[in-house]
């Protein structure tokens, strides 16, 4: 690494890495590697190494705070582990057995499940406009925005777990739920000029931070926390609402 050779720095990591990675070949996999740095603000499913990592960079606020209670928590982090535990049990996952080997592993009715689920998913984000024009196309984040409600159902359930049937404190006036939910919604805060915002609908494999807040639309629970009402713009009847499992 030079201090004034920024361009060259990055082609010579490059190389670096591509070494790396083509020395692995004709050798037993590593099932303990970690595919992200510390520093990376990611979390990632491993169907080859049936493996999830969480690097030190996402276990820091708004997703983790040490310091918070265990609602804001589990909606933030919560949301996230499940979302990475729900992709080994996708229509990706599933075709990966406990030794990352190919073997699908579903039943017919699993399959035919999965598909009524997600074409109805489907459907709810391609009707979202992220701008004048231009509408999300699910078809092409489909695995994110299923592991988002599924992550989401998941944390809110362990959460009540982790209660062991006492109730929740009220803290700041809001009750432990609703803590849940509004941290759920704050780790994905986010600002994109529109140019960056039309790249990531176009060519991105996630659904932009706006509308993977909106997963709350399909769990039960954040209607009766907040009350909502059917005229709200964001309802759906329980018959449109998306359960994945």
């Amino acid at each position: 690494m030079k201090r004034d050779d920024p361009l060259d720095n990055r082609l010579r990591a490059e190389q670096a890495e591509y070494r790396h990675q083509t020395a692995k070949l004709g050798k037993a996999p590593d099932r303990k590697e970690w595919r992200m740095t510390p520093q990376t603000v990611n979390a990632v499913q491993l169907p080859l190494q049936n493996a999830m990592n969480f690097p030190a960079a996402i276990l820091e606020a708004p997703f983790f705070d040490p310091k918070a209670d265990d609602a804001a928590n589990y909606g933030a982090i919560g949301a996230v582990i499940g979302h990475e535990v729900s992709h080994g049990c996708d229509d990706l996952g599933s075709e990966f057995d406990a030794e990352g080997r190919l073997r699908n592993w579903w039943t017919p009715q699993d399959a035919a499940h999965f598909k009524a689920a997600t074409d109805k998913l489907m459907a709810q984000y391609n009707g979202y406009e992220a701008l004048p024009g231009l509408t999300l196309n699910d078809e092409q984040t489909l695995g994110e925005s299923i592991a988002d409600v599924a992550g989401l159902q998941a944390a809110y359930t362990a959460y009540h777990a982790s209660l062991d049937g006492k109730p929740a404190p009220v803290i700041d006036g809001l009750t432990g739920d609703e803590r849940f939910f509004l941290a759920f919604a704050q780790a994905w805060r986010a600002k994109f000029r529109c140019e960056s915002l039309r790249a990531q609908v176009i060519g991105g494999g996630h659904p932009p931070a706006r509308w993977r807040a909106l997963t709350v639309r399909n769990i039960d629970a954040w209607y009766e926390t907040f009350k909502v009402p059917d005229t709200a713009t964001l309802y759906l009847t329980p018959e449109e609402r998306v359960k994945i499992w």
